[in-house]
């Protein structure tokens, strides 16, 4: 008897870990495109981007570019083939391999891919792959959320053009290897536009060169490395106004901001924010990560993008988002504090994987409330993040598919549902001076680098001193938050308050604060009904604005 009870009990523990293991299965089909963009596979790990050195002409009568692309790469090992990324809809007239030899190379229909055919490269050599290209690039439909092409008209009927293409790819519109885990050390964007305007891109610029046919080239440098889809172009008849911002400890940050110049007055009084949300982030990440290159602010037709070093501004100088959105009470400028903190969260630390883009926009996304906090108070900040929670969806989880490349997530629980994800780790460890360390910790160790969700779980466990695996898996990999259930039984002036966790995710547990006739009680849930026998039970509620939580009684 007592050996048929214990096989029951070791059953019972490996069925129950093994529906914990159970992975989500994404209702999605993902094309061939797809997947050839979004995995590493040999043609694409055997080489390493060092710098990228883009060159072009942009036609605006034409909307259309063409130029060429140098490619610096050191091989990781030996190899004969590699892929480039490039849209069909862009041509690619030559490949040229060390200022020297003519390649052959394959575009790959639908694929938006090219194969080159290479002499033997060997392990650690470096080469430069310089890729002659035009077309007419994609023209984005509802930019900054369709990438592409932003073709517009100022109020003065002046050429003006943006350039943004989160998700879908930088390879949309130059040749590049298209994939978040490999960035170029430095870059040279190099661009020739109608001398009436003036073209702005990433870093500091340092030439500008006036030709004879009427076009101006602009020559920016990025000295930082930089992912693929915060290269950008800005092309329009940019005023310029200049600022500097001092830290504590006496380091000085340029600031560049270039607007339309019927915008001027307002743009000066608006940007004039931009100090307290530095001084806010130096706060809790330290210093702007990009202080060689410095901080630019770019009037563009779109709302906004985090485009490192020149971030796409199209707030039209409205508080909140284009004046709404944010509690009434608040006067700040969402794409100002938001697309600031991706210098951070997105350009500073990167994901190697579209699957962990949450590390780009929920951290940033939290990052608005930790503005908030600095500014005004925590009991603001989380006045705040309740104003975002009818926007977590809870359809699919926030850690999305491995390997494959795709622009169009469904709903926006990365942004909200993953702040809340952090602040509810923060109600768990219970401890600022934890918390924040191990906020800072993370950013430390891993700014000016590639990271991964593992790495961040991994350090938060080493960090607390706590295994924090459950959690994660619940909140990242589930589609829905855990539902604290709960029933009451009274016996004359006892009462049984019993409770646990609702959830797939079986090894789930995380404590919560209960107010009980008035009194804050911990309780410590799981997904196994636990009971607390106390003095009749009056009333009850439970700490809903510090978790992200579904609560339901029985």
């Amino acid at each position: 008897m007592k050996k048929t009870i214990c096989l029951y009990i070791l059953l019972s523990i490996f069925v129950q870990f093994a529906q914990a293991q159970k992975t989500y299965q994404w209702n999605k089909t993902f094309s061939k495109a797809d997947t050839v963009r979004g995995t590493l596979t040999s043609t694409r790990s055997c080489y390493d981007v060092t710098y990228y050195d883009l060159n072009l002409k942009i036609d605006f009568q034409k909307r259309y570019i063409n130029g060429y692309n140098d490619i610096h790469i050191t091989a990781t090992e030996d190899f004969t083939s590699l892929q480039i990324d490039l849209f069909d809809a862009m041509k690619v007239s030559k490949i040229v391999l060390n200022n020297d030899k003519t390649l052959t190379f394959n575009r790959l229909k639908d694929l938006n891919a090219t194969m080159v055919t290479l002499p033997k490269q060997t392990k650690n050599q470096k080469s430069v792959l310089r890729v002659y290209y035009e077309g007419t690039p994609r023209e984005a439909k509802n930019a900054p959320w369709d990438g592409g092409f932003t073709w517009k008209k100022d109020n003065d009927d002046n050429d003006w053009l943006g350039v943004s293409c989160e998700g879908i790819g930088a390879s949309l519109w130059w040749p590049c290897k298209d994939h978040l885990s490999d960035e170029p050390d430095s870059m040279r964007i190099n661009c020739s536009v109608p001398s009436k305007l003036m073209c702005v891109a990433n870093g500091n610029l340092k030439s500008k060169t006036v030709a004879e046919d009427g076009y101006t080239a602009y020559d920016w440098r990025v000295s930082y490395p930089i992912n693929n889809y915060n290269v950008t172009l800005n092309v329009g008849n940019y005023t310029h106004f200049e600022d500097k911002h001092t830290y504590k400890d006496g380091a000085v940050l340029n600031c560049d901001y270039y607007v339309m110049p019927y915008n001027l007055a307002k743009a000066k009084k608006q940007f004039a924010q931009v100090h307290p949300m530095l001084d806010a982030y130096d706060k809790y990440f330290g210093h702007y990560p990009f202080m060689r290159d410095g901080y630019a602010l770019v009037e563009t037709s779109y709302l906004g993008m985090e485009h490192q070093g020149a971030i796409a501004y199209g707030n039209k100088y409205l508080r909140g988002y284009l004046g709404g959105t944010i509690p009434d009470d608040m006067n700040w400028d969402y794409i100002i504090i938001h697309e600031s903190g991706h210098e951070y969260f997105g350009n500073s630390i990167s994901c190697n994987d579209h699957a962990d883009m949450w590390l780009h926009e929920s951290f940033t996304t939290y990052m608005e409330t930790l503005y908030v906090e600095a500014t005004m108070s925590y009991k603001d900040a989380v006045r705040y993040l309740e104003s975002q929670k009818s926007y977590i969806d809870g359809s699919n989880p926030i850690v999305g598919p491995r390997g494959v490349n795709f622009d169009d997530w469904e709903g926006s629980d990365m942004y909200y549902k993953g702040a809340w994800v952090l602040h509810t780790l923060r109600s768990n460890i219970n401890n600022d001076k934890v918390f924040f360390g191990l906020l800072k910790g993370f950013y430390d160790k891993h700014k000016i680098s590639i990271t991964t969700t593992e790495d961040f779980i991994k350090y938060v466990n080493t960090y607390t001193r706590k295994d924090y695996t459950a959690f994660f898996k619940q909140y990242l990999y589930q589609p829905g938050s855990p539902t604290l259930e709960y029933k009451i039984f009274n016996d004359g002036d006892k009462s049984t308050l019993e409770y646990r966790w609702n959830t797939p995710e079986l090894t789930f547990r995380m404590p919560i604060k209960a107010y009980i006739n008035n009194r804050v009680k911990l309780i410590y849930p799981t997904t196994q009904w636990r009971s607390l026998t106390m003095k009749g039970i009056d009333m009850i509620s439970f700490d809903e604005a510090s978790y992200l939580m579904n609560v339901e009684e029985q």
